[in-house]
């Protein structure tokens, strides 16, 4: 069985957007949408302050909440843990949004366009959703079936991003997790996501 996650090393991760970039231009989101971001802050005083990063991302858990909420069934989990949703049959209600703790979901409330004068040929050929559809994350399931890494992995000038199967135990992202006690965000949930991270 497979299961795909992602390890993320905080400590080499020097927050400057090429991951929410790429993912904006692999999926075409609209206007405001972020399926995935960089979370930052200072942290420290004067003369020691520092920033720090936090990349965020659906979480793809092993048990999603949000798929339990969603009434019409347009959340589900694939069998090799990718969690996705159905646009045509989302209804937009939201549920889903509040169940998730990550913060990781997006209502598209109405087809706002960069230039407003209506959808580019870029967008026309990219966008498989349409206004009123709950939006996230979803691993850049297309580039996973022909092998490929996500694009925010592979657009990480730094590599801080190690996508692959975390039920194997030999391969990278399994290694890494273990050699380097990699963690998951908000593990008390239960949730059991498949994004962890190295670093404080």
């Amino acid at each position: 069985m497979t299961r795909y996650g992602m390890v993320i090393d905080l400590n080499i991760c020097i927050g400057c957007n090429a991951c929410t970039m790429a993912c904006k231009a692999e999926h075409a989101t609209p206007p405001g949408v972020f399926w995935g971001k960089v979370l930052e802050k200072e942290v420290g005083k004067y003369p020691a302050a520092r920033r720090v990063f936090l990349p965020v991302l659906c979480n793809h858990c092993k048990v999603p909440a949000c798929m339990d909420v969603c009434p019409t069934g347009a959340t589900s989990k694939r069998e090799d843990g990718i969690v996705m949703v159905d646009y045509d049959q989302c209804i937009g209600c939201r549920s889903c949004m509040e169940a998730c703790p990550y913060g990781a979901r997006t209502f598209h409330d109405k087809a706002a366009t960069y230039y407003g004068n209506g959808r580019t040929p870029f967008e026309e050929a990219k966008q498989s959703f349409s206004e009123g559809v709950v939006m996230k994350c979803n691993f850049c399931v297309d580039r996973v079936e022909q092998g490929g890494d996500p694009a925010c992995v592979q657009t990480c000038p730094t590599e801080c991003r190690v996508f692959g199967d975390l039920d194997d135990p030999e391969s990278k992202v399994s290694r890494l997790a273990a050699e380097k006690k990699a963690r998951p965000l908000l593990a008390e949930k239960g949730l059991e996501p498949s994004v962890f991270y190295i670093g404080s």
